[in-house]
C-alpha cells in the first residue's frame, strides 16, 4: 500500500511544557487509524502539527511523500488535508449550503459551479440535503457536528482528521455518524479519529494507536491493544494484575 502521511520524529514544546515527545507515525492511503489517550496526551496537538496549525520544533511530516513540515495550513488544505475540531464552528449567518460552499471554493479551490456540485454530493453524503438552506447557527448539536464533518469533506480530502466528532452525541447519534464515517472511508479517503467514543472507533478503524504524554505508547491491531496491560492502565485505570 501507498503512504499517505508520515510523522518522523517529531517534536512541540511550548515553554517548558513538552506536549509531542518524539512521535513517529504513518498511515497508508485509504486506512483508516484511531487514536485514543488521556486527556492532555497531546492527541490534537498532532493534529496540529499534521494541518499546518503549529509547527514541529524538531522532527518531519510528509503528506504524499512531500515534506509539508512548514506548509501554511491552507496549502496543506488544497493538498488534500482536511480536519474537523471538537467544537464546531460554523458560519452562523450563513446557509449550510453556503458553509459547504466556502469549503469546495477556498478549501478546495473550485470555481462556483463545480464548488456547488460538490456541495450537494457532501449534503447527501452527510444526511443534510434537507436543510441546505437553514441557517447553520440554528442548528442542533447533531447538525452542527454533521456540518463540521460536511465542511471538512467539501474541501475533497484524501485525508480526513477527526477531532472527538463523536463527543456529546447519543447512541443513536453515536450510530448514525459512524455509517457516515464508514461511506466516507468506502470512497477511498484515508481517516485519523481522535475519540474518547472508543466503541465508535472500533467500528470503523483498522489500527489503533495510544498517546501518552505526547509519546506512542502501543499501535496496531484494535482488540490486541485495548488488551495491552498498559494500555489499560493509562487509558482505562486499570491496574496489572
Amino acid at each position: 500500500m501507498t503512504e499517505i502521511l508520515a510523522l518522523q520524529g517529531v517534536s512541540k514544546s511550548y515553554g517548558s511544557l513538552l506536549v509531542t515527545d518524539n512521535l513517529t507515525l504513518a498511515l497508508n492511503q485509504g486506512e483508516a487509524l484511531g487514536i485514543i489517550g488521556p486527556n492532555g496526551a497531546g492527541k490534537t496537538t498532532m493534529f496540529n502539527l499534521i494541518s499546518g496549525n503549529v509547527q514541529p520544533d524538531q522532527g518531519f511530516v510528509h503528506f504524499l511523500g512531500r515534506e509539508i513540515s512548514r506548509l501554511a495550513p491552507a496549502a496543506r488544505c488544497k493538498a488534500g488535508i482536511g480536519r474537523t475540531y471538537q467544537i464546531p464552528h460554523p458560519f452562523g449567518g450563513m446557509t449550510v449550503f453556503e458553509n459547504l460552499l466556502v469549503g469546495a471554493m477556498f478549501g478546495a479551490g473550485l470555481p462556483e459551479s463545480a464548488g456547488a456540485k460538490l456541495a450537494m454530493g457532501v449534503l447527501e453524503t452527510t444526511g443534510l440535503a434537507a436543510k441546505a438552506n437553514k441557517l447553520a447557527g440554528g442548528l442542533t448539536l447533531l447538525d452542527r457536528k454533521r456540518l463540521e464533518l460536511a465542511k471538512a469533506l467539501a474541501t475533497s480530502p484524501k485525508l480526513l482528521l477527526l477531532d472527538e466528532i463523536g463527543g456529546g452525541l447519543t447512541e443513536h447519534e453515536v450510530h448514525d455518524l459512524i455509517g457516515i464515517i464508514k461511506s466516507i472511508r468506502a470512497s477511498g479517503v484515508a481517516i485519523i479519529w481522535i475519540e474518547h467514543v472508543v466503541h465508535a472507533l472500533l467500528a470503523v478503524v483498522d489500527r489503533l494507536a495510544v498517546i501518552n504524554f505526547g509519546r506512542l505508547l502501543a499501535e496496531g491491531e484494535p482488540a490486541a491493544v485495548m488488551a495491552n496491560p498498559e494500555v489499560q492502565a493509562v487509558y482505562l485505570g486499570v491496574e496489572a494484575a
